[in-house]
């Protein structure tokens, strides 16, 4: 789909729309900061994650860990919310405090390097749904267009084929692939020997890495047998690689991918490749208020809490703009998702 033919406002008024509409939503008192909410947020979120860990001890050598340990993964994505927040500084202004809490939910709670996540997120917000500027659609495990499935060749070409069929059953190696790519960014480097990752605290973040994995492998080690630990671990880290999949799929799969030759203004950009995701306050929850994904994109740093206030904002004056504005069910987003990645490889299976 040729995205520059979406766009029907005149040239000379673009420049504008994005202001007006920021001016909309800053009127509204939408871009202040909430950190009543978040003080809670965090206090219930971490508090549940402590808890759930303190089960774990307490639960000691038994089977019933398997179903703590889906628990866990669910308590561990929403743990990497709060993270995602403090990496658009949702929270605080101030970059110091952001990183506090962004190190402490990405590299000690969950995990992975928040420096890289950061970096890799920042480049995605910037150019959604770019085939050669998103990081998130780059050939890889899945290809994203026709383009990238004819490039395939041998096991990869086999699993464009059936890549619709096989989306989910993977996100249970996403997990996996977060460690990895982490580890592989704070100590991976250039030919001329610089990183390819820039990182503000990589000494740190590698530090924090170590004592995450120690104290993960130790603790499972102490209360339980080690095949116990490590089918603990096995689910624990698959459903969250589940989980977290599940919460960025609806966001942009299916949906416009622009090239260089498509002009798009920043508004445009935003909200053609990005769709939102209809439900109650339980989908804002259980999603990270992801689902509000086109104002996210427009609005990166707005509290979480506010998006749902912003979306009739937003909708609206799309409508007045005359840009398409994407939003449907949960399970309708995941069938347009779906039906995109069928579509790539389609010429594979002539």
């Amino acid at each position: 789909m040729a995205l520059g033919a979406v766009a029907e406002p005149p040239v000379r008024r673009r420049g504008s729309d994005y202001a007006q509409l920021s001016r909309r939503i800053s009127q509204a008192g939408l871009l202040e900061r909430r950190p009543g909410w978040y003080v809670t947020r965090i206090t219930l979120t971490l508090g549940a994650f402590v808890a759930g860990w303190v089960a774990v001890f307490l639960l000691g050598d038994s089977w019933w860990q398997l179903p703590l340990a889906a628990v866990m993964a669910v308590a561990t994505t929403q743990v990497s919310f709060l993270g995602h927040d403090a990496g658009h500084r949702q929270m605080f202004r101030r970059r110091g405090p952001s990183e506090l809490v962004g190190l402490f939910a990405g590299n000690v709670a969950v995990g992975i390097s928040y420096g890289w996540w950061v970096d890799k997120h920042n480049r995605h917000h910037a150019n959604p749904n770019h085939e050669d500027e998103d990081p998130d659609v780059g050939a890889g495990a899945l290809v994203w267009t026709r383009e990238q499935a004819l490039e395939t060749r041998g096991f990869g070409r086999w699993l464009a084929k059936r890549q619709a069929y096989l989306f989910f059953p993977m996100l249970l190696l996403e997990g996996l692939n977060l460690h990895v790519s982490g580890i592989r960014a704070i100590v991976g480097r250039e030919p001329n020997g610089g990183y390819t990752v820039p990182m503000r605290h990589r000494a740190i973040e590698a530090a924090l890495l170590v004592a995450h994995t120690v104290g993960y492998v130790a603790l499972l080690l102490a209360v339980m047998s080690p095949v116990k630990a490590l089918l603990f671990a096995v689910v624990h880290q698959a459903l969250w690689g589940l989980y977290m999949g599940c919460a960025f799929a609806p966001n942009h799969k299916g949906m416009p991918m622009p090239t260089a030759e498509d002009e798009l203004d920043f508004l445009r950009k935003q909200v053609l490749t990005s769709r939102n995701v209809r439900g109650s306050r339980l989908v804002d929850t259980t999603l990270g208020g992801l689902n509000y994904q086109i104002e996210h994109h427009l609005f990166p740093n707005m509290p979480r809490a506010n998006l749902r206030r912003a979306q009739p904002i937003v909708r609206a004056y799309c409508v007045e703009q005359g840009i398409p504005y994407a939003e449907t069910g949960l399970v309708e987003s995941y069938r347009q998702a779906l039906g995109h990645l069928h579509e790539v490889g389609r010429p594979l299976r002539g």
